[in-house]
């Protein structure tokens, strides 16, 4: 096992009806923000609740940020904030409205430029952000327990991430029942996107990380039994605990602690989703197949492992048993119903090009756990990926 530090200050209040304990988390003389998406949060009463758990304290709202947050709309929001001096967020809703908190969070004391300051210099001159809370309502990327954030500039389609230990939730209320109303393609892609997360984390070459291997293993087993029955039950509370918990788990820190990563799978899909508009875990289901083909050889101890202790193949050579375990995830993924190659979403090998170039503007030609996956074998995950 590497040397690690593992630091993770959020508190997570977990279970139904849980939202009222906001009272107890929320400062009482804070001038809150409430940050959601489109209309489900208000359709469905969980503003109302957020909103009657604050109580007396001031609070302003604003809505409309999208499933991949806006550069331009997430500084409305600062805007927002700064005209009207608030000083605590709420985020009310998934990966994207916490994403897009965080950046905000950020941004409202940013000297610079934000953009430039936080996503192309990483964050790593800011010193200050506002404090803030979520409410998860669609499990997926577990930014409900991390420093994580990814941001789309749509205008010159750029789509970064940063991360800061500022802006780690200093709360985050997990409700199971908050995700009864999903469609079936958001649980899909959460399913995906969380998957992804340990797969990153977990397959890259062994150091003898014990537990973290096997913590690892558990989560992808549990989305693997809980993923199907949940699409056909999605308002079943213990299928959605197993997932919402799994889905935070999957990346707060502790898989990764101590152990090699490779994510070359998600950078390579932000350019999909940038240039493209692919979902998120549309671009994941597409590259983290053609990743594992590719870089085989470098990863072939830890698909060995993989292919035994998650898929139970154990049967024929090395070359065989990796194969299968490559076809046991691209069919788990299309069980889901989230489509597996680039052809399905009519990207033709014509647009390989461009997502090549986007990557090396954005210094991005040095990926995966050893710092071999250069362009060109970025391009040939591509390739594989059509």
């Amino acid at each position: 096992m590497n040397n690690f530090n593992f630091f993770n200050p959020t508190r997570i209040v977990f279970g139904e009806g849980q939202i009222k304990e906001i009272d107890q988390l929320v400062p009482k003389d804070a001038r809150v923000l409430i940050l959601f998406g489109g209309q489900s949060a208000k359709k469905h009463g969980t503003v109302d609740e957020v909103t009657a758990a604050l109580g007396s304290r001031y609070y302003e709202e604003f809505g409309g940020i999208e499933a991949n947050p806006s550069y331009t709309t997430l500084m409305r929001a600062v805007a927002q904030i700064k005209d009207n001096k608030l000083d605590y967020l709420l985020a009310v809703g998934g990966g994207s409205v916490i994403d897009g908190t965080k950046f905000i969070a950020a941004a409202v004391n940013c000297d610079g430029d934000p953009w430039q300051e936080i996503l192309v210099n990483s964050a790593k001159d800011i010193n200050t952000a506002l404090p803030f809370g979520s409410v998860l309502t669609l499990p997926a990327t577990g930014s409900e327990m991390n420093a994580n954030s990814v941001v789309t500039r749509y205008e010159t389609k750029e789509k970064l991430a940063f991360k800061s230990p500022l802006v780690y939730p200093e709360f985050s209320i997990l409700d199971p029942t908050k995700a009864y109303t999903l469609p079936p393609r958001q649980l899909a892609n959460g399913i995906v996107d969380a998957y992804t997360h340990i797969m990153e984390q977990y397959l890259t070459y062994p150091v003898d990380a014990k537990v973290q291997d096997r913590f690892a293993e558990g989560l992808l087993l549990t989305l693997i039994e809980t993923g199907p029955e949940l699409l056909e039950k999605p308002t079943d509370y213990t299928l959605q605990s197993n997932f919402m918990w799994t889905a935070t788990l999957a990346l707060n820190g502790l898989i990764g602690a101590g152990v090699p990563q490779d994510w070359a799978t998600h950078m390579i899909g932000h350019e999909l989703t940038a240039l493209h508009g692919l979902d998120h875990a549309q671009t994941l289901a597409i590259i983290l197949p053609s990743i594992m083909q590719e870089q085989r050889v470098h990863k072939h101890d830890k698909l060995l492992q993989y292919a035994e202790r998650v898929w139970n193949i154990t049967d024929g050579d090395d070359d065989s048993r990796i194969n299968m375990a490559i076809t046991e995830t691209r069919d788990f993924f299309e069980q889901m119903g989230v489509k597996t190659r680039l052809s399905d979403y009519h990207i033709p090998a014509d647009a390989i090009p461009t997502m090549i170039k986007q990557l090396g503007e954005h210094g991005l030609n040095q990926l995966g756990e050893h710092g071999d996956v250069d362009l060109d074998k970025s391009r040939k995950v591509l390739e594989a990926s059509l």
